[in-house]
């Protein structure tokens, strides 16, 4: 509440009034007689009252008009509200019904050509008859009169009194109120001009003032005063009551805190003061501040450290808080290695594949410093080097390398981290080998990803769509930290031996790179380079004291090692080391060069005979290639036919897509018959016995169709199958040869095995890059689009004078 004049007023927009405090009430007898016809200024957001002061900035060129004339005439204008504020050119229409006659006080201009008059209210008007709307209003007004008071009316004097007392406690309530607005409320002897003083004081709208000055009978005006301000005198109680609650809530705080300091002071005299809390609370906030963690980190750990100051460092929520902020101080927030960007650095790295990927890498780093992590899935065999690889890639960027084994990972919390209301919660793996690298941008292995587990803990695959995205782990937000971390500088590398166990989003998240097995060459290159110098060292052998022929390290790998990696190897060449260090400890030797010989000498038998190509061509015989694990192998499939109604008979745990392939086989060459040269009777009473050898071994796949229908066309029509050709290659019942997997493992081993010639299907052509130079070196390769130039290929050259042999297909010149 003011009891002093409104504080502003606005003719004009963009108007602003200067407050005009202390200003005096102006009374009945000071009011000078009102003319008939009076200049009309509209003002918005305010309302006048009779018998109040009220500033006005004037800035309409229209109202600066009507003061520029008329008051050198008349100090006396008409002031009228506008109904609608925003309004700016009103008419009669847009003001309010009832206005005040003022009489202007003072006129000052302002240096922004603004004026701003200081006005005093004498009467409400009405207007009666517009005489002028432009350049301003002027109007014909008549003076509004209020009906006579009750005389004697207790209850009326009662009311009157009531709200002279309620003014009177509310300026007790109200702050910063001139000392003499009670005075004036105690000696304003007129209702009326009493009901208007409190309008224009209350904290009312104008909607609401304007309620008032259009209320003309003073017992209804001095009513609708009285219940306002009685509602305001009933708010200040309550903000009164809330203020010294408040207060005593202060003075109970502070109380604490001169007991707290009390109890400081107290400690410190027995030697348990808690200036080591503090102390450890100091050095907890500058190790945040060199961490430079972001805002909202700053922001969340600075919460934490309020909480700390307290809670007692006996309590155990202290040392949690303290293990929490730690964590987050140790992290790399800001912490960056500089990447080296040496292309021809990168070239040392041998396999082509992720040698091509590394250096685009590199390439695209140069010209984009700041762009995103590459996540990259190293697919292949067990003991091909997919571990090794990804650290060597770490030492051509000169990054550090961490790596995850999440092989039988099952619990979620171990990539997300547990959340801090557990006991002996912790973060993620993940963010656990960020702390421990100490950078932001390392190379991190997630090994094994295939051999994720899901329970009832969650599904860890599934937290790991967040942090293998790299439009998502820049805000990577781990349970413990609750705080977004940025991942996406890191270089996430996957490896895995299959893909299916992989969830489809994840492996979609991956960019898949196939590191298929070695060579026979490449296994000998690297056990020269690598292994055999490792297991020398790790033996306490030097290497002018053990030598290894080339032929030694051969004979370990085609009769001692069955795998598509070189970790067997290095087992039987650290087998080999150990023998020599026994006979170097007794003093036995002194220097000895490893031969084919004393391999077999020290490692025995040959544990692995490798199937050979076949030493005699004979029908219904064929030499197949197959993908395992651990390598390429052949297949000798051999058929049989006896006396009997037309059965197959398949044998050698074949499965179920194989059994199918082996039914299309015989179905194709049925249907072919007559082209080759076979009675169509002859299936009538026969039966076919497809088997395939090495019966323990489960077989299945398409891609051994192309065999078994070569295989039965050889057996029925008795011509045999070369005994140097192998092949591959699924069939359809149209006689079309389709594309199958594994190329380069298949042609390994027809090259291990002696096969001169390999049979593909034409579809595979484009997989010959990936095929070693050596092997296009000794195999010839057949390319086949149907089964027509597989018979021609495969079977041998028919014997003059045989009529049937001379029925099927020749090979083409």
């Amino acid at each position: 509440m003011r009891i002093d004049p409104p504080a502003s007023a606005k003719a004009a927009a963009p108007d602003t009034s200067e407050p005009l405090s202390n200003a005096p009430f102006a009374g009945e007898d000071q009011s000078p007689s009102i003319p008939d016809t009076l200049p009309i200024l509209p003002i918005r957001e305010a309302v006048l009252f009779p018998g109040t002061v009220l500033p006005l900035t004037v800035g309409r060129h229209a109202s600066r008009k009507l003061l520029e004339e008329s008051l050198p005439q008349s100090k006396i204008i008409g002031v009228f509200t506008q109904k609608n504020s925003e309004q700016e050119n009103p008419g009669p229409d847009d003001l309010h019904s009832v206005g005040v006659a003022a009489s202007v006080l003072k006129f000052i201009r302002q240096p922004d050509d603004s004026v701003v008059i200081i006005v005093n209210g004498l009467e409400r008007i009405a207007i009666r008859k517009l005489l002028l709307t432009h350049p301003f209003i002027r109007a014909e007004v008549e003076v509004l009169r209020s009906p006579p008071l009750p005389a004697g009316d207790k209850q009326w004097q009662a009311t009157v009194q009531q709200l002279r007392e309620s003014a009177l406690r509310l300026i007790e309530l109200t702050p910063d109120v001139p000392e003499q607005a009670s005075t004036l409320v105690l000696n304003l002897e007129d209702p009326g001009r009493l009901a208007d003083l409190l309008a224009s004081s209350l904290n009312l709208d104008t909607a609401q003032r304007q309620d008032v000055l259009e209320e003309l009978d003073v017992v209804k005006r001095v009513r609708a005063v009285l219940l306002r301000v009685s509602a305001q005198l009933e708010i200040a109680q309550l903000q009164q009551k809330i203020q010294k609650d408040v207060a005593s809530q202060i003075s109970d705080t502070q109380r604490r805190h001169f007991l707290r300091e009390q109890l400081k002071a107290i400690q410190k005299e027995l030697g348990e003061g808690e200036e080591g809390a503090e102390q450890q609370i100091a050095e907890l906030r500058k190790r945040l501040e060199a961490a430079q963690p972001p805002k909202e980190v700053i922001e969340q750990t600075e919460r934490e450290l309020r909480r700390l100051g307290h809670i007692h460092p006996a309590s155990p929520e202290f040392s949690v808080i303290v293990t929490y902020v730690e964590t987050v101080a140790e992290l790399p927030w800001s912490k960056l290695t500089e990447d080296k960007l040496d292309l021809e650095h990168a070239q040392q790295i041998h396999l082509e594949k992720v040698k091509r990927r590394l250096i685009e890498y590199l390439a695209v780093r140069k010209l984009n410093p700041g762009g995103h992590g590459p996540i990259l899935c190293f697919l292949g065999p067990p003991g091909v080097g997919k571990t090794s690889l990804g650290q060597s890639i770490a030492d051509a960027l000169g990054r550090r390398f961490v790596r995850l084994s999440l092989g039988g990972v099952h619990d979620e919390a171990e990539i997300r981290g547990h959340r801090r209301t557990y006991i002996g919660s912790m973060p993620g793996r993940i963010i656990q080998e960020l702390r421990r690298a100490g950078s932001r941008n390392p190379v991190m292995m997630l090994d094994e990803i295939d051999k994720l587990g899901a329970d009832f803990r969650g599904d860890p695959a599934s937290a790991l769509l967040e942090v293998l995205d790299s439009r998502q782990n820049h805000a990577f937000v781990d349970h413990y930290l609750d705080v977004p971390f940025d991942l996406s500088q890191v270089i996430f590398i996957a490896t895995a031996n299959y893909l299916d166990p992989v969830p489809p989003a994840l492996r979609d998240r991956m960019e898949v790179i196939e590191i298929p097995g070695y060579t026979d060459r490449e296994k000998l290159e690297i056990a020269r380079r690598y292994l055999v110098a490792r297991q020398l060292n790790e033996h306490g052998l030097k290497a002018d004291q053990c030598r290894f022929e080339p032929a030694a390290i051969t004979r370990i790998i085609n009769d001692y090692t069955h795998e598509a990696g070189v970790r067997e190897l290095e087992r039987r060449i650290a087998a080999v080391c150990r023998a020599i260090a026994a006979d170097f400890a007794k003093g036995q030797i002194r220097e000895i060069t490893v031969t084919p010989e004393i391999v077999q000498v020290l490692l025995g038998p040959p544990r692995y005979i490798r199937d050979s190509k076949l030493k005699t061509s004979k029908p219904g015989v064929v030499t197949g290639l197959a993908w395992t694990p651990t390598g390429g192998e052949i297949l000798h499939i051999e058929t049989l036919r006896y006396p009997g109604k037309g059965n197959i008979l398949l044998t050698g745990q074949i499965g179920d897509v194989m059994k199918e392939s082996a039914q299309a086989a015989v179905s194709l060459v049925k249907s072919r018959a007559r082209e080759l040269g076979i009675e169509p009777d002859a299936f009538k009473d026969t039966d076919i016995h497809i088997h395939v050898p090495a019966g323990a071994v489960p077989k299945d796949g398409p891609s051994a169709g192309v065999a078994m229908f070569t295989a039965i066309a050889s057996l029925f029509s008795d011509r045999p199958v070369r005994s140097d050709v192998a092949m591959t290659g699924e069939i359809t019942l149209r006689g079309l040869v389709l594309p199958i997997g594994g190329l380069k493992e298949k042609t390994l081993a027809a090259q291990r095995a002696g096969v001169k010639t390999v049979i593909i299907p034409k579809l595979n052509e484009k997989d010959m890059p990936d095929v070693p130079a050596e092997v296009k070196e000794e195999l010839e390769f057949i390319l086949v689009e149907a089964v027509d130039e597989v018979l021609s290929a495969a079977l041998e050259k028919p014997v003059p004078g045989d009529v049937s042999a001379a029925a099927l297909p020749q090979p083409k010149a």
